[in-house]
């Protein structure tokens, strides 16, 4: 009788595995659909920024054509060339407004990066005590709707004497919960225990172990953090609690000249894409850590 042969189990391994990725894998007329799905999705989610850019450039007879035209025909700057003199009546001048909304989104980008950083290491990598309780305070936070504390927070800037002053805009943002669940699910998942404990072995102190060996590794999470947090207070507009011409910043100016109706709609647009620019800065510079971030953080 003849010995049958048989086959080793690593090659049955291997061939299992071999058939599974055949089994899984999409062809190439599968890929070419799929690249091609995902970038018509792309294409249409950044038409309205197209659209935007282009009808800042359009003249007012091109923007009063029905039906309305996607491109335009004859394009002109005086969009953006007439929006001094359309806030000509506001005794202040366009440059004020981009000032303070740079002004406000970079000092509260910055604080609240910190404050943030340092809560979540404290309640990451520390053994005091409640921080169970305390981490749960901050997640049970994040349920609460900002319009529903409008009164409380009114009388709190009332009695702290912040009605009217850039603080209004600062000090309110700083502690922001999100910022803090965000860098400490960060930290958990990229922090390793040892690290800390090598470092203090080392004889490095609490400020330093953070400074320099946490926040180069979480990284990813900061700049994230300044992305979401750039983007709010660019956008930012105070009902309320700013009187003051000279403490109002660009939305404000946006929303006076929409007022004005259709015959502004080309001078709307322009501030729309005057004030994309920053934010599209900041998100080039930290694009490669958003995805990293959310993964870690277990946010999506």
């Amino acid at each position: 009788m003849e010995a049958t042969v048989k086959k080793p189990k690593k090659l049955k391994l291997k061939t299992a595995r071999r058939d599974q990725y055949k089994r899984y894998t999409r062809s190439k007329a599968g890929n070419f659909f799929y690249t091609l799905f995902l970038l018509i999705m792309g294409l249409y989610s950044i038409l309205p920024m197209f659209y935007t850019i282009i009808t800042s450039f359009k003249p007012l007879d091109e923007l009063l054509v029905f039906p309305p035209r996607f491109f335009v025909i004859r394009p002109t700057t005086s969009n953006y060339s007439v929006l001094p003199s359309l806030l000509d009546n506001l005794s202040v001048p366009l440059s004020k407004y981009i000032f303070n909304s740079l002004f406000v989104s970079i000092v509260t980008t910055i604080l609240h990066v910190i404050v943030a950083s340092m809560a979540a290491f404290v309640l990451s990598k520390t053994n005091i005590k409640f921080k169970g309780l305390i981490f749960a305070i901050v997640q049970f936070s994040l349920l609460y709707n900002a319009y529903t504390l409008e009164v409380p927070r009114y009388l709190i800037y009332s009695g702290l004497h912040m009605i009217d002053t850039y603080w209004i805009y600062i000090l309110p943002n700083i502690p922001a919960s999100m910022g803090v669940f965000l860098m400490k699910q960060f930290m958990d998942a990229n922090v390793p225990d040892p690290l800390i404990e090598a470092a203090r072995i080392d004889g490095a102190s609490t400020v330093r172990t953070f400074w320099q060996i946490v926040m180069p590794v979480v990284k990813p999470a900061w700049l994230t953090l300044s992305l979401f947090e750039f983007v709010g207070m660019w956008t930012v507009t105070p009902t309320g609690t700013i009187f003051s011409e000279n403490l109002k910043t660009l939305p404000y100016a946006a929303s006076t000249i929409v007022a004005g109706g259709l015959t502004r709609q080309g001078a709307a647009m322009a501030v729309a894409v005057i004030m994309m620019i920053p934010p599209i800065i900041v998100y080039l510079v930290s694009q490669r850590s958003v995805t990293q971030t959310m993964s870690s953080s277990g946010i999506k």
